[in-house]
């Protein structure tokens, strides 16, 4: 989640018309589209195998302060705690933050090429790996705590979470789950106007479950199979159903821009920013706040921050802001954290290959798109659809995402595309077993029913890791 930082005043709000100006100033020529790419990593103690505190001599704070000490990173203060930290000015490398559980993010720069996207996240996960070391920290890259109760999970002081770990329970029964024990690989896609938004939104949500199926890697839970293959996606279905799902009116006629601020409008905020505090206002809408009806706030008018603040508080498969989210993966290994922006980048950002991922999907119907959703946290790549099964569909996204990464030519210093990137994806699908179906397999046998070896085996570390070249052969 993002995290806010003190700024100078923004804007007032003083029509719908500006919250829709706001999102479509987002709009780019393809030559400055860009490709951000966040992921999450579990951080344990590679001695217990127990979830890393923020305060300690080994805990999270100490793993950001010698991420400042060592590597130049600056920090991001709320009160007397470090909550992020970002690059000096005119460096690169994106933003590292908390998530409420101590998931530990990289928001990566907006970046060209998905050989940057690997360049970039080698180095993150090098130094985390460099400091993280003498600390005795691990990281773990799997979608779901496979051993970690939610009581055993520790909570960041970061204050926007408390709002929000006391607004959950009243809206779904997974909220905290969702909050303390997922992780996800995300990626930000831009568009060029308000017709190439909706086209892509509509193909992306539609895929969305393709992704969820492909990167299913959250199969445990307290040491346990759990009936699921991606449980983080399943925790979303009964998280908070008015800020979640697959947005049925993407699809409608109308579509655009308006139609998107009529629906956040609508959808209940978490909280105000103001002199550094977050004033809860969960529950209440941004149409109320627009009319000065927060009751905590009263007489209070909203600025251009605030909506970008409860954009940000939307959860749906697909997100918009000023650029398109895709939020279907499980969080996974080196090469799988490349993967994702790959897949939706060769379908998204080439005009031949978002037209053939269009064909593909324009004639599925709400309920097909919304049966597909319900079905993959189990089933997976298994999933029936229509006359085949999802595995099908997602042989065929495949290739269309890697002919369009053949297309944008973007090439290495060996002379390879992005599409080297997918290789993780063609493994997958050539097997048609997914990384979860994988680790029960290993549970079953020489895992011997344990979870344990998931914190070797499924671990940012190890000789393998410690090369760029190694992370994509």
């Amino acid at each position: 989640m993002s995290t806010r930082q003190d700024s100078s005043p923004s804007p007032a709000v003083g029509s719908r018309d500006d919250l829709v100006a706001w999102i479509a100033a987002g709009c780019k020529p393809p030559q400055d589209w860009r490709i951000g790419t966040e992921h999450e990593k579990f951080l344990f103690h590679i001695d217990t195998l127990k979830p890393v505190p923020y305060q300690g001599p080994r805990g999270v704070r100490a793993l950001m302060q010698s991420l400042i000490d060592r590597f130049g990173w600056l920090p991001i203060i709320e009160g007397d705690n470090i909550i992020a930290l970002k690059r000096p000015e005119g460096e690169a490398g994106g933003t590292v933050s908390l998530e409420p559980g101590g998931q530990f993010e990289l928001s990566g720069q907006p970046l060209q090429t998905i050989h940057e996207v690997g360049a970039e996240t080698h180095a993150h996960l090098t130094q985390c790996l460099s400091v993280g070391s003498p600390l005795g920290i691990g990281l773990l890259g799997v979608g779901f705590t496979p051993n970690w109760s939610l009581e055993e999970m520790p909570r960041m002081p970061k204050r926007r979470y408390g709002v929000m770990t006391r607004y959950m329970p009243t809206v779904g029964a997974r909220g905290l789950d969702m909050m303390y024990r997922t992780c996800t690989i995300q990626v930000n896609l831009d568009f060029a106007d308000e017709a190439d938004m909706v086209k892509k939104f509509r193909v992306s949500l539609a895929l969305q479950p393709i992704a969820t199926a492909i990167f299913a890697s959250s199969p445990f839970t307290e040491g346990k199979p759990n009936g699921f293959l991606s449980l983080r996606s399943e925790v979303w279905r009964d998280t908070d159903r008015r800020r979640t799902g697959m947005l049925p009116f993407v699809f409608e006629d109308g579509m655009g821009f308006e139609r998107y601020a009529d629906y956040a409008l609508d959808v209940p905020m978490y909280f105000v920013y103001r002199d550094g505090e977050y004033i809860d206002v969960a529950g209440a809408s941004f149409r109320d706040f627009m009319a000065g009806r927060l009751l905590q706030l009263p007489g209070e008018r909203p600025t251009l921050d605030d909506w970008s603040d409860h954009l940000t508080a939307l959860f749906p498969e697909v997100r918009m802001k000023r650029f398109l989210e895709m939020r279907g993966a499980d969080g996974g290994r080196w090469r799988r954290i490349c993967a994702v922006p790959a897949f939706w980048t060769g379908l998204l950002y080439d005009r031949t290959a978002l037209d053939a991922a269009w064909d593909l999907v324009k004639d599925w119907t709400a309920e097909e798109r919304q049966g597909l959703r319900d079905a993959v946290p189990k089933t997976a790549l298994r999933t029936p659809f229509r006359n085949g099964s999802l595995l099908d569909v997602a042989r065929s996204a495949l290739a269309i995402s890697k002919a369009g990464l053949q297309r944008r030519a973007w090439h290495d210093a060996n002379g390879r595309d992005e599409g080297k990137f997918l290789e993780p994806v063609e493994a997958i699908l050539q097997e048609g077993c997914t990384p979860a179906e994988e680790m029960l397999a290993r549970y079953n046998g020489e895992w011997r029913c344990s979870v344990t070896p998931i914190f070797t085996e499924y671990a940012f570390q190890g000789a393998d890791h410690m090369s760029a070249n190694a992370m994509f052969l």
